[in-house]
């Protein structure tokens, strides 16, 4: 169990609602990842528009929270008009808070960032900002009252993974008691389990999953390489060495030949 804006979770994954073939396969997905929490972007997906009306009903049935998002999002008033009209559709405080300063990489643009959050913190929301994996900006977040921090793992929807683990290492030991989501650039199973062996909360997936051959197999795989993850953190593992390090000792063992002596003959074996 884990704790996100007051509610107790059992899984550590958040997953997207978007790119999906299909609405039967995006709801199978969604159950195979066992996520409880579901992120949607209004800008993109309206409830008010009938298109979009079967959407909504389908996430209505999964029994899952709604995490709304402001994607799309480029300056600290659209962002903050966007997460007024989630919380009066929703009813819900909870808002994902992008905004974003770059078109081609969707780059946060973290000095906005932290002038919005500081806004809808003060209107009530419980704030989760999309970030860099920057420590400074993570404080100045934490600093206006954010209580999660989601930093990227690389740009939105491009799959590579960690680009900097360093950094998002770093993030992590120095932030130690915030509770952060890895959001952005995982693409692969191996990705997720990367990032919580480093003691992330848990991660947000939706391209790696709705892109997959097979999404539902996909969410699956997520599953598993979360869970794996996250143990491995807890169990605590062994630290690298530059050098190699037998695994056998030696001490005590058999041997014929002493040190200063010629060789010995084996001892001979009745039969």
């Amino acid at each position: 169990m884990w704790t996100i804006g007051g509610k107790e979770l059992t899984s550590r994954i958040l997953i997207g609602s978007a790119l999906y073939p299909s609405p039967d396969i995006m709801v199978r997905s969604i159950k195979a990842s066992g996520s409880e929490v579901v992120t949607v972007a209004l800008r993109r997906q309206s409830p008010t528009e009938q298109a979009g009306r079967r959407f909504w009903n389908l996430l209505s049935e999964l029994d899952v929270n709604i995490l709304p998002n402001t994607a799309g999002c480029k300056t600290v008033r659209e962002a903050i008009t966007i997460a007024h009209m989630a919380r009066a559709l929703f009813e819900t405080d909870w808002i994902k808070l992008e905004v974003i300063g770059d078109d081609y990489t969707l780059q946060p643009d973290t000095t906005a960032l932290v002038e919005a959050a500081a806004q809808l913190v003060s209107d009530g929301f419980e704030v989760l900002p999309y970030t860099t994996e920057d420590l400074v900006i993570g404080r100045r977040l934490i600093e206006v009252g954010c209580k999660v921090l989601m930093p990227w793992a690389a740009p939105i929807g491009s799959g590579q993974g960690p680009l900097n683990p360093y950094a998002l290492r770093t993030l992590r030991e120095r932030i130690p008691d915030i509770p952060m989501i890895v959001d952005a650039g995982i693409g692969k199973p191996s990705h997720a389990a990367m990032v919580m062996e480093m003691g992330f909360d848990g991660i947000l997936i939706n391209s790696a999953v709705a892109l997959a051959d097979d999404p539902v197999s996909m969410a699956k795989a997520f599953v598993h390489a979360v869970d794996a993850g996250h143990t491995a953190y807890e169990a605590g593992m062994m630290p690298s060495r530059e050098m190699a390090s037998p695994s056998t000792p030696t001490a005590g063992a058999p041997f014929w030949h002493v040190e200063g002596e010629g060789p010995a003959e084996p001892p001979m074996v009745n039969g």
